[in-house]
């Protein structure tokens, strides 16, 4: 009955991808009252987070960064329906690559790159963006959901405009698969490792965190430039990409310094603009047995 019900609702969803983006905010502006005060969605997972992230904050300032978390999320979802009928020239309009040329350095020497972001500002509009952007294949990793038919149209809607989808556990074939040639790979750094996998932990947020390393072990094997996309915010309905290179060398570096390095840059970018981070998610639910 699920995977029937994610069907039918694929032709509504487009027919409101379609409408101009006043509209699609005005409908945003009403998912936010339906989320945050009539559903109160995860509120409670929230609030957790934004207390345990920031226990020096007062109460009003936990509240202001919850409801403009909200606010943000309801754009989110607008906007990734948006996506089923957006056109390559709208998307370069909204979405800005600031300094793509640290990309296009690498690939005039041949080099494979490995870009490591977030769920942060608008990662599924990066999708396209990115695709968009570049010649070179795109490959995005990500992580399968439990609604296979939900995750069919979401992974429809992210190559559209060419972007390979791999499951991570098939990633390292995929790229081998690539290699005689200029491609270039997305992972979202902020993953929660399978938790038999977790290897590494570290500080994040204020709390102990167990990190995704698949950017650093594919880096190394496929000795790939390793460089962080940050996706800002500018203003409603547009974003911007900035390029920051962590490493064209990842074998000269020591075990789990990549994990770290996009870790605390990640880090960093939340803390200056907290609203913009995926809080809903559970991502502390689980405790680790840390192994030495």
């Amino acid at each position: 009955m699920k995977k029937v019900l994610t069907s039918l609702a694929k032709y509504p969803l487009f027919l409101i991808s379609l409408l101009p983006f006043p509209l699609i905010y005005l409908l945003s502006d009403l998912l936010y009252v339906i989320i945050y005060y009539a559903v109160g969605y995860r509120r409670n997972v929230v609030q957790m987070n934004l207390r345990n992230a920031y226990p020096s904050k007062t109460d009003k300032e936990i509240y202001s960064i919850e409801k403009k978390y909200f606010k943000w999320l309801a754009d989110l979802i607008l906007e990734s329906v948006k996506m089923a009928s957006m056109s390559k020239a709208s998307m370069k309009k909204r979405f800005r690559l600031v300094n793509p040329e640290i990309i296009e350095e690498q690939f005039a020497k041949g080099k494979p790159v490995m870009l490591v972001t977030a769920h942060y500002g608008n990662w599924e509009w990066g999708s396209l963006a990115l695709s968009a952007a570049f010649d070179e294949p795109l490959i995005i990793v990500y992580k399968p959901l439990t609604n296979k038919t939900f995750e069919e149209m979401l992974n429809r809607l992210r190559s559209r405009f060419g972007a390979v989808m791999v499951e991570m556990k098939h990633t390292l074939r995929k790229i081998v698969s690539y290699r005689s040639q200029k491609y270039w790979t997305v992972f979202l750094g902020d993953q929660t490792p399978v938790h038999q996998q977790a290897q590494y932990f570290t500080t994040f947020l204020n709390q102990q965190t167990a990190v995704f390393l698949g950017t650093e072990k594919v880096a190394k094997i496929a000795n790939a430039t390793v460089i962080f996309g940050q996706m800002n915010r500018v203003k409603r309905g547009h974003y911007e990409a900035v390029f920051t290179l962590l490493t064209d060398d990842p074998n000269a570096t020591a075990d789990y310094e990549i994990t770290e390095a996009h870790t605390r840059m990640l880090e960093k970018v939340i803390n200056e603009t907290p609203q913009y981070w995926l809080w809903s998610h559970k991502r502390w639910k689980k405790s680790y047995k840390i192994r030495n």
